[in-house]
């Protein structure tokens, strides 16, 4: 399961974070929002502890959102070492994601 981000434990989970982090800015009552979520559940299914994914509810925080330029959700960052690398916004699939984290991560797919 993704990891659930407040404004105040966004600094720990995502910009000291030692892997790579997808945060997805999303809100309950955003659809698009939730046709990503099982993509980002592959995600971590796929990648393990080389990755972490992250939530992050614009309506309930928007410190972050707010300070990264978060305007449509969902929004998907991914953060390396602490910096924004990589946005999607808008629904995207699976693969958009993959190409860009197998190159981060040196991931090889399982036989």
């Amino acid at each position: 399961m993704p990891v659930v981000v407040t404004d105040a434990t966004f600094e720990k989970e995502v910009l000291q974070s030692d892997v790579p982090v997808v945060v997805d800015f999303w809100a309950v009552w955003c659809g698009p929002c939730r046709m990503i979520a099982p993509i980002m559940e592959q995600l971590e299914e796929r990648y393990g502890d080389k990755i972490k994914v992250a939530k992050v509810d614009v309506d309930k925080e928007q410190r972050y959102a707010a300070q990264y330029g978060v305007r449509n959700i969902p929004t998907v960052l991914v953060f390396h070492n602490g910096e924004p690398i990589g946005r999607q916004v808008g629904v995207a699939p699976l693969e958009v994601f993959t190409r860009a984290l197998d190159k981060l991560v040196g991931h090889e797919e399982k036989a």
